[in-house]
């Protein structure tokens, strides 16, 4: 059974307490973080602006020159209402159409011609040099062979100048305005003034030839197309007045095509007022047909405008509207069987009869005039079918003969056309004005364009000192070992117990420093920094002192036993202390205080190989009592949690005020969970820049496991002049500490 398995089985599990939270950087962290690195950060800044500086003076220097182009734009003479609305538009195409023709290849090329730049030796690919990275490449065996400069004939070498004359030059549209700038950028200055000027005199020149060769094309075309047009006219017209003599037709137009068109008029007219006559008539005799069908009720014939307004039907509703107000009136005065009333009755149902009699006499009139209105509708309509069938005949007429006179109107509109524009077109009718005009030729440039030195060493200074600000802060980040309170308590979750420097000095023979340092010199800061830590322990627990402190570490040579025996040599001043050896795979205070190997310990007192009297050593120098670890067992686990142990720790208990315990690192044994059941406080030691916290935190977790109260941390080996430094080389360091660890048990168990 291994240590952890044998610590698992005896402890009672414990609550998994939370795990601690790490706080994202502040700001004043990332200044932190700066600071500590400000050295570094500095050096890197110099030397990269140094570098930056050696290259942009070993950098041949190019300068550019700029012309301003005007481009002019045509106006037409006659202007529509939508070019008036798309004339920014139309503006913006002609000018980038423009701009484009300044950057064509044709515009290069007369150019490199003008000034020659074949030859030039910065254009020129047969004056260039091999670089280093072109030697290179031709000692590579798969890589294809590059054609020597020597053998490339004019074409090519053409053709490679154009491109790198093209790339050379930038032509920008000024924004809002039909400027051009033209700008070209060489290591010569004066051919780098000339060259604008050049592509802007190449262009003008350009575009008077393309018009000029425009013009004397369309004057040729013109001229061949008259004679076929004047010969389609002469036939045309020939064929027109052919078909007038035969046709015998004198002015059709003005003659008969008005009177048939005035009859058709009258006619259509006619039969529209017909077609309404004949529409309301057949309406209200439709209706008074359906009210005598009974389909309708008999009060509906006063919604019929002819019977309403029948003069012989309104007089008879009169009398028949006296024969009801007579009734009415009988009927208030007399009853039903009264002489008088039925007088009136009988008056007004020969009213009423009356009425109907005329109303049938107005539906019967309606009839005929019904009939009548659609005879007067046909006659109409036949009258306008012959009508119509004249003027068709005519049309026909009119219809050759106005193709016949289109056609040869259309051929002396044609021909007129042609005249007036061979007459307006010359070799110089259109070479009025310029495409374009220099106003600002371009000038030889004093100042380099590139590179700009100290932009670029700036440029270069503010880029470096952010890049290696930002990698001062990723480095801080990354770290993940303690080196100040603030970590320890951000990523611990514990407080602070004090913090111990580290102590540059000369070791004495037994390789001591920092373990004698409290005894060597009380009045040092080192011996404050412990008084600090003893008083942190003695305030931990006013009302319930503690009996028992066990000191523990996650890894070797943390400064366990530094802080174990500085710590009871500053509680030996106060009150009676055992410090306790039981780290017994590397016992070591033994050897520190002088004590003799072979002298009985720990071991022995469990084992009762000796007494108490025998194994507890007075440091007279201190005042302390020392129990050593003495005979090294095979199992030291095994002995620290036996029952004899537990007696043991009960007895000193009572015999002293405070026992401290010097134990083993965490990190592969468990001998420190053991002990913490028989402490009343545990302090764990942690060095600073080396132990990665993640190391000292599950230390921490199996101690909570164990149910054991930690106190505190100590922060061990600051080295308070670099405090502000980082250190990164320890992210391994737990892995190299298992191997070496167990080595020494191994010599150890050799020797016991």
């Amino acid at each position: 059974m291994n240590d952890i398995a044998l610590t698992e089985r005896l402890q009672p599990p414990v609550a998994q307490p939370e795990p601690v939270k790490e706080d994202s950087l502040d700001f004043l962290e990332y200044f932190r973080a700066v600071a500590k690195h400000r050295w570094g950060i500095l050096l890197f800044t110099i030397l990269a602006s140094g570098v930056a500086y050696f290259v942009v003076n070993h950098i041949r220097p190019s300068y550019k020159a700029t012309a301003t182009l005007l481009i002019e734009q045509g106006k037409s003479k006659v202007v529509s209402i939508d070019e008036v609305y798309n004339q920014g538009f139309h503006a913006s195409e002609y000018l980038q159409t423009q701009t484009e023709i300044l950057k064509t290849e044709d515009i290069a090329r007369k150019v490199v011609k003008q000034l020659q730049l074949t030859t030039n030796r910065d254009f020129d690919p047969r004056q260039e040099q091999s670089g280093m990275l072109d030697k290179l490449l031709g000692h590579i065996p798969f890589l294809p062979e590059r054609p020597s400069p020597a053998t490339l004939s004019d074409d090519s070498v053409e053709r490679i100048v154009v491109q790198r004359f093209s790339n050379a030059l930038d032509v920008q549209l000024v924004r809002n305005s039909q400027l051009a700038k033209i700008s070209f950028v060489s290591y010569d200055r004066g051919l780098a003034a000339k060259v604008p000027n050049a592509v802007a005199d190449a262009f003008i020149e350009s575009d008077l030839e393309a018009r000029v060769a425009m013009t004397q094309k369309a004057t040729d075309w013109l001229r061949e197309r008259m004679t076929e047009l004047r010969g389609k006219l002469d036939v045309a017209e020939k064929k027109l007045q052919d078909f007038r003599d035969r046709e015998h037709i004198v002015d059709a137009k003005g003659l008969a095509q008005a009177g048939a068109s005035r009859q058709l008029e009258q006619l259509m007219s006619n039969l529209t007022d017909a077609r309404a006559k004949r529409a309301d008539v057949e309406a209200a005799y439709n209706m008074a047909q359906q009210i005598r069908g009974g389909k309708m009720n008999a009060a509906s014939y006063d919604s019929i405008p002819a019977i309403s307004r029948n003069t012989l039907v309104q007089r008879a509703k009169d009398l028949e509207a006296d024969a009801e107000q007579r009734a009415a009136e009988a009927s208030k005065r007399y009853g039903p069987e009264h002489p008088a009333m039925v007088k009136a009755h009988t008056e007004l149902e020969s009213a009423r009869e009356n009425t109907r009699k005329q109303i049938a006499t107005a539906v019967a009139q309606l009839g005929r005039e019904y009939e009548v209105s659609k005879n007067a509708e046909a006659s109409i309509e036949r009258a306008l079918y012959q009508t119509k069938g004249d003027i068709q005949s005519l049309n026909h007429k009119e219809y050759d003969l106005g193709v016949l006179e289109r056609d040869a109107a259309q051929n002396r509109n044609l021909y007129d056309m042609f005249v007036n524009r061979l007459k307006e077109t010359s070799a110089t009718g259109d070479l009025q004005s310029t495409v374009a005009r220099v106003i600002d030729p371009a000038v030889a440039p004093i100042r380099a364009y590139w590179p700009r030195k100290p932009e670029i060493i700036g440029a270069v200074a503010v880029v470096a000192l952010l890049l290696a600000a930002v990698l001062a802060v990723l480095l801080d980040r990354m770290s993940n070992t303690l080196n100040s309170t603030g970590t320890v308590e951000q990523r611990l979750g514990l407080p602070v117990l004090g913090v111990l420097h580290l102590i540059k000095g000369i070791r004495d023979k037994k390789g001591f420093v920092s373990e004698l340092a409290f005894f060597n010199d009380s009045q040092s800061a080192f011996a404050e920094s412990v008084r600090t830590v003893r008083t942190s322990v003695l305030m931990s627990a006013l009302d319930d002192p503690h009996k028992v402190i066990v000191v523990t570490s996650s890894i070797p040579e943390e400064g366990k036993t530094t802080v174990s025996y500085n710590l009871a040599c500053a509680l030996g001043g106060m009150k009676k202390v055992l410090l306790v050896d039981a780290d017994m795979r590397r016992p070591k205070i033994g050897k520190l205080v002088g004590i003799d190997p072979r002298h009985p310990g720990l071991a022995d007192l469990v084992a009762a190989q000796a007494p108490i009297s025998e194994c507890v050593v007075y440091h007279e120098k201190v005042g302390i009592h020392i129990l050593p670890a003495g005979t090294v067992p095979p199992n030291p686990l095994e002995l620290l949690s036996s029952q004899r142990f537990a007696d043991m720790m009960a007895k000193i208990k009572q015999a002293f005020d405070i026992v401290v315990v010097d134990s083993a690192p965490l990190q592969l044994v468990s001998d420190s969970i053991v002990l913490s059941q028989h402490a009343s406080g545990i302090i764990y030691v942690v060095k600073a820049d080396a132990t990665p916290y993640q190391v000292a935190r599950n230390g921490l977790k199996r101690l909570r496991r164990a149910g054991a109260s930690v106190l505190g941390v100590v922060l061990n080996q600051l080295d308070l002049e670099r405090a502000e430094k980082y250190y990164g080389e320890y992210s391994g360091y737990g892995q190299k500490y298992g191997k070496g660890y167990y080595r020494g048990y191994g010599k150890t168990y050799g020797r016991s």
